[in-house]
Order: structure tokens, then C-alpha cells, then sequence
């Protein structure tokens, strides 16, 4: 498959990337079409998520902006949640409810919400063993109190990482109910090959050391792939896991980029 002949809706997906990105992208995807024929035809004919040719939203950054790529597994098996960046659930807007502690949809979204603790916790917000219930009211009325220094609503959060680099990525880029998400996985490891040998690339050129942090045990297979030596890495279980607000090695390396403190 040559790249002029990706399906409509992958086209459209690949005009909202940033344009730094298009090269790259486009490779991956033909790398995928040549190992994977028909994968795209059969996303063309078959509802996927995300929808609303998002299919590529996490790649808003420039390859030389990116600092961190965080992968998780897939998207959210919901339409109005999967947006094509890891882990942001687009049914989400305010975080928190006054006097209860997350808001009802941050506790729909369960990554969200054992990643939201898990930097409460960084924050001495929560103590790490007693994170539900009771203990989030008092959470609740500090970060909605007036001239509160915290953020209050998910495009915050995203705009928070964002900022200090990150790409949110996940090791599917695509939701089918008919498919494992392993499954679907495996046929986007090429593309992902693609992204790592740019991201290598800039390492070379600009000295911009990128970090890999993986999450779950799909994201983890990407260490496997020759391109993942250039990158130093951490691992964890995923955030849909209860561990994962315990999860020192990730406690201490979101605690001094403070995600849940408003930008100056």
C-alpha cells in the first residue's frame, strides 16, 4: 500500500497530527500496510474509537517538544471517552465535587481516577493505603476552595502534561469490540518503531533525552523492540490497577512535576 492510498478516514486522522509528525507517521502506518494487509481496510469498513478522526490527537506536539512518551494500552471502550490521548477520558470536565471528592465521572474513568490519586498522594494530599470514601472530602474542599492553587478540570490536567512534554500514547491506537485489544496491539508495533526511531533520532540532534513510562503489560512489550534500547524506560502496572496509586517508582517520578498545580 502506497501512502496516497490509506483509507478516507485514516487520511483525515493524519491531517490533525502536528506536521512534524506527517513523515513519521505516514512511514509507520506503511510499515503496518505492508506486515498487516487489509488492517486498514477492514478500520474503514467496521466502526473503531476514537471517532471524530482522532485517531492520531496525541501526536499534538513536535517530535522535538516530546520529553516523555507515556503508553498505555488502548483507548476507552466508550465513544465519548476515547479522545486518542492515553488515559484522558473525554466524557470527563470537572475533576472534583465539593464536598464529596472526585467528580462522578473521574470515578466512571478508573485510570483517571487511581492516577489522579496517585498524585494527590505526591502531594501528601491522601495517604497512599486510604485513598477512598471519607477521605476525599477533605481533598474536595481544599482544591475548591476559593483561589485555589489547584486545577480543576481534565483540559487542565492535559495541558499540564502537555507542557512539560509528555506524549500520550497508547500501544493500540484503536478500540474494536470484535478484537483484543492485545491483539490490536501487536499490528500498531510497527507504527510505534516508527516513533521511537524519531524520537531517537532527535535525541541525537538536539540532546533531548526522552523517557519511556509504560504502563501495563501490552505497553511492555514494546521494550522488545530493538528502538527502545536508545531510551531509558520505567515500567508499572496499569493505572486501571488499585496498586497503582502505591506504586512508589511512579510516585516518585510525577512528585516534582506537580500535574495537579495550576500553571504560573
Amino acid at each position: 500500500m502506497q501512502h496516497s492510498a490509506f483509507p478516507q478516514c485514516i487520511e483525515l486522522a493524519l491531517a490533525r497530527a502536528h506536521p512534524e509528525w506527517q513523515p513519521y507517521l505516514r512511514a509507520g502506518l506503511g510499515a503496518m500496510a505492508v506486515e498487516r494487509p487489509g488492517y486498514f481496510s477492514d478500520l474503514s469498513l467496521a466502526p473503531f474509537l476514537p471517532t471524530e478522526h482522532r485517531l492520531f490527537a496525541a501526536f499534538s506536539l513536535p517530535p522535538h517538544q516530546t520529553r516523555y512518551v507515556l503508553i498505555g494500552e488502548g483507548p476507552y471502550p466508550r465513544a465519548a471517552s476515547a479522545t486518542g490521548v492515553c488515559f484522558m477520558d473525554g466524557a470527563v470536565d470537572a475533576l472534583w465535587q465539593q464536598g464529596i471528592g472526585l467528580s462522578r465521572q473521574v470515578n466512571r474513568a478508573t485510570s483517571l481516577r487511581n492516577f489522579i490519586k496517585m498524585l494527590l498522594v505526591t502531594e501528601g494530599m491522601l495517604c497512599a493505603d486510604h485513598t477512598a470514601g471519607v477521605a476525599m472530602q477533605p481533598v474536595a474542599r481544599a482544591v475548591c476552595a476559593p483561589d485555589s492553587p489547584w486545577i480543576q478540570n481534565a483540559a487542565q490536567l492535559q495541558s499540564n502534561l502537555l507542557s512539560q512534554g509528555f506524549l500520550l500514547l497508547n500501544a493500540s491506537l484503536v478500540f474494536r469490540s470484535t478484537v483484543a485489544p492485545a491483539q490490536d496491539a501487536r499490528a500498531w508495533l510497527p507504527f510505534l518503531r516508527f516513533i521511537l526511531q524519531a524520537l531517537a533520532q532527535q535525541q541525537k540532534t538536539s540532546n533531548n533525552q526522552v523517557q519511556l513510562v509504560l504502563w501495563g503489560k501490552i505497553a511492555e512489550k514494546i521494550l522488545a523492540l530493538p528502538e527502545a534500547d536508545h531510551f531509558t524506560y520505567l515500567v508499572s502496572e496499569h493505572p486501571y490497577n488499585l496498586s497503582f496509586i502505591e506504586n512508589e517508582t511512579m510516585q516518585n517520578f510525577f512528585r516534582p512535576l506537580h500535574l495537579l498545580k495550576k500553571s504560573p
